[in-house]
């Protein structure tokens, strides 16, 4: 007769003096739970669960090539780099993911037309970017009659102000970065200034909050020139500006044309300084600019200050998390804009593992809108139904350029 219990007590102890053996001489010595069990070490730890079921599939509608160029690369790479670690590390709710990128060039048409290719063609259950302001605004009326979650990676307040059900926005915000230059100006008694803006989406953004904050900000602006941003001499709007008694200059724009301009103001021996948008906060602006970049004042996310944020700072795992990945990845800094992605990219991928891995577009739509608390590198979202922008104006810090380099500002020193 077999005893079952007897011999179920003797493999046992077997068993386990067995697995430790080989833990041991793995170098992997094995360890005890609280009941006195032995478990295996992480390196003997079973493989993660294979991905199952069709791919999550995300639309991406970056400006890779083009005059905006320098937010929809790192965009781009950005993305490209989430989509092997999210599969690496379990997916998006146990699926494989794709990230399906197409270029808009920046151009309106070029973005309808993808977004179109890519929500009925492509079944995407949601839309990341586009990269501008104006592109953005080209494909909010479709992504809302189509009924598809869009993160914008464009500043413009337009793009969540009035709230949109499915349109939600990712950077820190112009009006936000008019706050922390108005902040540093009133710190710093300037009170006169002109504004040289853009002819785009993004240019007359800032236009309009450069002017609605100037009065309770208690700031006179004196000139208003703009400019458009394949323009390769700005010295005619410049020369007029240098003739009023401004103490200070706004520009606003991306691209090279605000390296530019910084260049033509070296040159006209303007010494008044020169503030930008958040818009050129990459090392593209200083390389455009070269030496006419240092002294110039900007609102930036905190990421291109990494190294000189305080102890304590809330964003800081989230900003080592991906400079970290991103350098690793493909061996050079990153800049906000690929942060942008990574923000949008992230707060999907949370949504639809709150909604589960076979929620609707309605669903996935519902639990972005319910995102709180979430630590990006733009900031820490937290949206409503009233609030599709889920940032605030301690998003940004204020920097300037020494030596070509970046620096943290402290307060509005």
């Amino acid at each position: 007769m077999v005893h079952h219990g007897r011999g179920k007590a003797a493999v046992v102890p077997a068993a386990l003096a067995i697995f430790a053996l080989l833990a041991l001489l793995a170098g992997c010595p094995p360890q005890a739970d609280d009941e006195g069990e032995v478990v295996a070490p992480d390196s003997l730890a079973p493989e993660p669960q294979a991905l199952t079921g069709d791919p999550v599939k995300i639309g991406a509608l970056f400006a890779v090539t083009g005059e905006a160029s320098s937010l929809g690369e790192p965009e781009a790479d950005t993305a490209k780099m989430l989509e092997k670690n999210f599969n690496e590390t379990g997916g998006i709710a146990g699926r494989p993911v794709r990230i399906l990128i197409r270029d808009t060039k920046g151009i309106e048409a070029d973005a309808l037309n993808a977004a179109k290719e890519l929500v009925e063609k492509e079944n995407v259950v949601a839309l990341v970017g586009p990269s501008r302001s104006g592109t953005t605004m080209a494909v909010v009326d479709y992504v809302e009659s189509a009924g598809v979650p869009l993160l914008s990676c464009a500043a413009a307040r337009a793009i969540t102000e009035p709230v949109k059900k499915f349109v939600f926005q990712v950077p820190p915000g112009d009006a936000d970065a008019v706050v922390r230059i108005y902040e540093y100006m009133n710190a710093n008694n300037i009170s006169k200034i002109a504004i040289l803006t853009s002819s785009s989406g993004y240019g007359a953004e800032g236009l309009k909050q450069l002017t609605e904050q100037a009065g309770d900000a208690g700031i006179d602006i004196v000139a208003k020139e703009s400019f458009n941003e394949a323009d390769t001499d700005m010295t005619a709007q410049l020369t007029r500006i240098k003739a009023t008694d401004a103490q200070a200059v706004v520009c606003w724009g991306v691209g090279k044309a605000p390296g530019l301009i910084a260049r033509n103001m070296a040159q006209l021996a303007m010494k008044i300084p020169l503030f930008q948008s958040s818009g050129v906060a990459n090392q593209r602006f200083i390389e455009a600019a070269g030496e006419a970049a240092d002294g110039v004042i900007m609102p930036a996310a905190k990421l291109i200050v990494l190294d000189q944020l305080p102890e304590g700072e809330p964003q800081m795992a989230a900003l080592k998390e991906y400079h970290d990945m991103f350098v690793a990845e493909y061996n050079r800094e990153p800049d906000h804009y690929g942060g942008h992605a990574w923000d949008a990219l992230q707060i999907i991928k949370a949504a639809i593992e709150r909604a589960g891995a076979d929620a609707d577009r309605a669903a996935i739509r519902d639990e972005i809108e319910n995102t709180s608390g979430l630590v990006g590198i733009g900031g820490i979202f937290t949206y409503s139904p009233e609030d599709h922008y889920g940032l605030s104006p301690d998003s940004f810090a204020m920097v300037t350029i020494e030596g070509g380099k970046w620096k943290l500002i402290h307060g509005n020193e």
